[in-house]
Parts: C-alpha cells; sequence; structure tokens
C-alpha cells in the first residue's frame, strides 16, 4: 500500500491531479518556457490538454491571486510608510506581479485543473489512460 499524497502536495509541487506524481509543466518555471505543459502526464496518462480554451478559467483563478497580492502589498506597506501614494502601489504590485508571473500562471492553471480532475491514486495502482489524439 502505497501513501495517498494531499490536494495541496500536488499543486505546491505542479503535479498531475489524478495520480500527484508526474509532472505538469515540462520546463523550470523561472525559464524562457514556463508555459510549456505537458500534453499529458508522463505518468498515468491523463489528459492535461482536454480542450481548446480548457484553460481560460484560469484566468480567474489568476486574477484572484492578483488581487491577494495586491491586498497584502496594500496591507504591508501601509504598516511601514506613513503615507501610502497611488505611484508606491502601483510600483510595488507591478514589481511583485511581474516577478511572479510564472508562478502565477503555473498556479492558476494547477489550481483550475484540480477543480475538474480527481485524485484516483499512485501512478503503479490506477490504470494508464490512453491519449485519444
Amino acid at each position: 500500500m502505497s501513501q495517498r499524497k494531499s490536494m495541496l502536495y500536488g499543486v505546491l509541487t505542479m503535479k498531475c491531479p489524478r495520480c500527484r506524481e508526474g509532472r505538469m509543466f515540462s520546463s523550470p518555471t523561472y525559464s524562457t518556457s514556463f508555459s510549456d505543459m505537458n500534453k499529458s502526464c508522463p505518468c498515468c496518462g491523463q489528459d492535461l490538454e482536454q480542450e481548446v480554451g480548457y484553460y481560460y478559467g484560469a484566468m480567474y483563478v489568476s486574477f484572484a491571486i492578483n488581487v491577494a497580492i495586491f491586498l497584502g502589498s496594500m496591507f504591508i506597506l501601509y504598516q511601514f510608510v506613513e503615507e501610502l501614494t497611488m505611484a508606491m502601489m502601483i510600483g510595488v504590485v507591478a514589481v511583485v506581479v511581474v516577478g511572479f508571473l510564472p508562478l502565477i500562471f503555473r498556479l492558476s492553471r494547477v489550481l483550475w485543473i484540480n477543480i475538474f480532475v480527481r485524485y484516483e491514486g499512485p501512478c503503479s495502482e490506477i490504470p494508464k489512460k490512453v491519449p485519444n489524439r
């Protein structure tokens, strides 16, 4: 019997939602090809690009993450700066959001697919899916 992995583990390590073992992305997070995804999980065969436009919903997840970054930045600046200006807020948020762009992009996609694809178990215990391409 193998160990069951949590959804938090799968999201933070950006693993396939079905087996939580195969990598969803084919390149390191901070590289020029940060958006390159595997077409299917190299471990269990789960289709990671289920249909054209599937990840449009991930834009809403990304928006929510960026709003949280904005509110967190505003709170932190408010604690340390006597007078908070709009230019200061825009500068800090722009630097943080651009700096975390590859991470936010990937995290939003991983969260989005985890809404629709359920964990079935380790690769060694579930049948491998055959891509229909």
